[in-house]
């Protein structure tokens, strides 16, 4: 037993001992690192699905007149002179351009995230030292509408991820650049190295697109810079490709949404209409096949074009301009065209183009209907409850400004949807119906604080919780066919639950008559059919659970401690307080996710990739439970490119597979060997102090593979998750009922599935 037992913690240590040896270099070596910048133009074509289906591949072949080369100063220049005392302002779809972003070389391990915090910084300094202003938005949620879209393309990467380790199994090397995923929290850490580098960073409130758009035709900016055909479709300002941008000129493609008119012939206002004829991310390509069909056999007949899709499209174009624009404002348009069961998703498809204050002609409307036809979008600083005072404090410890204390009044004007309700009447005179949203919690200056917070990016599914109770979660690099680790998604849960806790109470008895929270989480046999019904987990903290007024609000002595203990609380370390908090700031949040990883996982199987995974994973969860429980933590202590580095750690894994000492791992450097054991000593004890060990990979047997399994079709999962002190289950056992056992064993590999270059 003493045996399994030191062979258990060694294994953990083993672990332990790589990430903190990583962490004291990468802190050591911040400024003899270089950066090396690698892009590749067809990594970025995946994103060209994006939007109107097959429009990119259309303007590319048969009207490449659409595609202007342009230089962005210039540009800028000409802006400038035009509009005096204007900034030339660009409104970046941020999630377009991540993996334009990415630049290191080394991906698959994590993330090499110093380097992409450099990359970011050359990028953001190109554009301001010619004087144009970037405004950043990031994807805030996911519309209902578009949940399918979000499900195929999860799946769709869930293939890509198995292509990759099974490259990384039988080569040992990481795969080539035409592989490429981006890194586990790369769009949430994004937003946040955008802000340290001082740049306006938005997460919308509805789809982003809409939100781009909008900015853009209100504040009369440069362009949008993204790589989404949907811009082709919005009128609003000119659309640049990040695809095609070269940064060292500033040279650009720009997408001429006239000129697509005109090799159409078709006017602004049938884009929308063309759109979503074609298939979109709202009406499905499948809806109108057959219609595209018969356009395409009329066509066909009196033009001669090879081009298949390309024939499509003008096919369809081609019926707008002399078959429907015959009957324009005599005829409904379900009396022109096959929509069927379809028809106000059709409608809506059509609405959702139309920005503030656009109407379209193939709409009928009445005049008391056009005011409600489009979103509304109004601005953060327009609305008279956003103005009320909230109470600041200020950190005596930390020279960063508390987002959770700051106010919340924005100067800028920001464009976000109020989700009116409007009643349902006649499809074709107005658009189809915009359920108001419901929150949660009933709480309005708390939903104020809130709202403003994830607008201006400063928190991460606070306000998604608080209002609609759904939250997802993409694609990590984790490996479906060898389950030695969990997944992410199980690993952190229990420390979610509790913040369900914090954000919308529970039960009395932990479990019923709790809200539950519907979890869209990607992992191995989870077809995202429906989302997990997720319970919150009672707090474990001395007092009862503290409110979020006291957590947000309170300026009283006394409140950063409880801060911290609710934080460590929602860890379930909150025994190990006197180790943890002992530690220097800089490590404080580092420690308390290792120590959490060591006390939840049984087993750690020698796979530097999905660990690297799982742990800028769980500096996601950091930043949730920070947020929540009132910024007790500065941001930037656990910002991934203060503590982390994918390739780094993997270096100093494949050295401690060999054995090497500790000295060795930190390269025979005394300072770093001492903040070294400093660290470790402080997780060891904070892991003993729990009383919950590791079980080697020599002693663990795994008993079923953990997939979940449907009962019924129409069954959601359940889940009351995990607790030390018995409070619910482990993540092997959530689910009442709805998880089955499977006869095979989980199949693991050797350590030697690992990849060196």
């Amino acid at each position: 037993m003493s045996e399994a037992l030191a062979d258990s913690k060694g294994e953990a240590l083993r672990i332990c001992d790589i990430h903190i040896t990583a962490v004291s270099l990468l802190l050591k070596n911040q400024d003899k690192r270089t950066f090396t910048r690698h892009t590749d133009p067809k990594i970025l074509s995946r994103s060209s699905v994006m939007g109107v289906r097959g429009l990119q591949g259309f303007v590319a072949s048969t009207c490449p007149h659409v595609c202007t080369v342009v230089n962005l100063k210039e540009l800028a220049e000409h802006h400038r002179s035009k509009h005096l005392g204007c900034t030339p302002t660009i409104v970046v779809d941020a999630m377009c351009c991540l993996r334009y972003w990415y630049t290191p070389e080394s991906w698959v391990c994590g993330g090499q995230w110093r380097e992409y915090f450099s990359a970011l910084q050359e990028f953001v300094q190109t554009f301001a030292a010619v004087g144009i202003k970037l405004i950043f938005f990031f994807d805030g949620m996911v519309e209902q509408d578009k949940r399918d879209v979000w499900v195929k393309r999860r799946l769709k990467n869930n293939r890509e991820i198995a292509k990759i380790f099974h490259y990384i199994k039988s080569h040992r090397k990481q795969p080539g650049r035409n592989m490429f995923f981006i890194p586990s929290g790369l769009a949430i850490f994004t937003r946040f190295a955008l802000k340290t580098l001082g740049q306006e960073t938005l997460c919308s409130l509805q789809e982003a697109d809409y939100e781009v758009a909008s900015y853009g035709l209100q504040n009369n900016c440069l362009g949008i810079l993204g790589e989404d055909t949907d811009y082709l479709i919005y009128d609003t300002c000119p659309y640049f490709s990040i695809s095609e941008l070269c940064l060292d000129s500033l040279n650009t493609i720009m997408l001429c949404r006239q000129k697509l008119c005109e090799s159409l012939d078709l006017g602004l206002a049938d884009l929308p209409l063309l759109a979503c004829l074609l298939g979109n991310d709202i009406v499905p390509d499948g809806v109108f096949e057959s219609f595209r069909y018969k356009c395409l056999s009329s066509y066909t007949s009196v033009k001669e074009n090879f081009d298949k899709k390309g024939n499509t499209i003008s096919a369809v174009a081609h019926h707008i301009a002399k078959v429907l624009r015959l009957h324009q404002g005599e005829k409904k348009l379900e009396e022109m065209l096959p929509l069927g069961p379809n028809k106000s998703l059709f409608y809506k498809g059509v609405t959702s183009y139309l920005l503030p204050g656009q109407t379209s002609p193939w709409i009928f409307q009445k005049p008391k209907d056009i005011a409600t036809l489009h979103k509304q979008v109004v601005s953060m600083s327009s609305d008279p409850e956003a103005k009320q005072e909230i109470p600041v404090c200020t950190d005596s410890d930390s020279n960063q400004e508390n987002p959770m204390c700051r106010d919340p009044v924005s100067s800028q004007e920001i464009p976000v949807c109020t989700d009116p309700e409007i009643k349902q009447e006649d499809p074709m005179n107005m658009e189809p119906e915009i359920k108001q949203q419901v929150s949660m919690v009933s709480d309005t200056e708390i939903l104020k604080i809130a709202r403003t917070h994830h607008v201006q990016g400063e928190s991460y599914l606070v306000y998604n919780i608080l209002t609609s109770g759904e939250i997802e979660c993409s694609n990590s690099l984790e490996d479906a066919l060898d389950q030695a680790l969990p997944s992410q998604a199980f690993v952190y849960r229990p420390v979610r639950q509790r913040v369900y806790s914090l954000l919308l109470g529970h039960g009395p008895d932990g479990a019923s008559g709790c809200p539950t929270v519907r979890e869209w989480f990607v992992y191995s046999g989870n077809p995202l059919r429906h989302p997990d019904l997720v319970r919150p987990l009672p707090m474990n903290l001395p007092g009862g659970t503290p409110s979020l007024n006291l957590l947000w609000l309170n300026q009283e002595l006394g409140t950063h401690a409880l801060r911290m203990d609710t934080l460590l609380a929602c860890f379930d370390l909150l025994s190990s307080r006197e180790e943890l908090q002992a530690v220097e700031m800089p490590f404080q949040a580092l420690c308390c996710l290792l120590t959490y990883l060591f006390v939840q996982l049984e087993c750690v199987d020698p796979r530097a990739v999905q660990l690297g995974a799982l742990l800028v994973r769980g500096l996601t969860m950091v930043l949730l439970v920070n947020s929540v429980c009132g910024w007790p933590l500065r941001v930037g202590d656990f910002m991934p490119w203060n503590v982390f580095d994918g390739k780094l750690f993997h270096e100093k894994y494949l050295q401690s597979e060999k054995g090497c000492a500790a000295e060795v791992l930190v390269e025979q450097n005394r300072s770093r060997l001492t903040t070294f054991h400093s660290l470790k000593s402080v997780v060891c004890k904070a892991c003993l102090r729990e009383d919950r060990h590791i079980i080697s990979r020599q002693q663990w047997r795994p008993h079923h593979s953990g997939r979940w399994e449907r009962q019924g079709s129409g069954s959601h999962r359940m889940s009351s998750g995990y607790s030390r002190s018995g409070q619910g289950q482990h993540w092997r056992d959530q689910g009442p009922g709805s998880r089955q056992h499977e006869p095979e064993r989980w199949k693991r590999h050797s350590p030697s599935s690992g990849w060196s270059s």
